[in-house]
């Protein structure tokens, strides 16, 4: 432990700021889980509002500083690049049809 004043104040900061970005890291985990778990059941109508919310909670992520700006970017190409495969796929169906 820490003698110095500001020391034992740093410590207090960062064991604050590790919960929060953990806290913002388990929503964004969460969110992309539950758009892959609609992908998989190919439900159509609700991926699009799951996307929407998971780039939401993405994007407060990087605003809060918890990630860097290209793993926002990458992560949200992979999501969108999920999503856009589930619209071909069901597109292709209704053309075959």
């Amino acid at each position: 432990m820490a003698n110095i004043k500001s020391s034992k104040e740093r410590i207090k900061t960062n064991e604050k700021a590790r919960e929060r970005n953990a806290s913002y890291r388990s929503q964004v985990r969460t969110a992309s889980k539950k758009v892959r778990v609609a992908v998989e059941k190919k439900d159509t109508e609700h991926v699009e509002e799951l996307l929407k919310a998971a780039f939401r909670i993405i994007d407060k992520s990087y605003n809060a500083g918890v990630y860097k700006s290209n793993t926002v970017a990458r992560q949200k190409s992979s999501l969108q690049k999920l999503v856009n495969s589930l619209n071909e796929t069901s597109a292709s169906k209704a053309e075959a049809e």
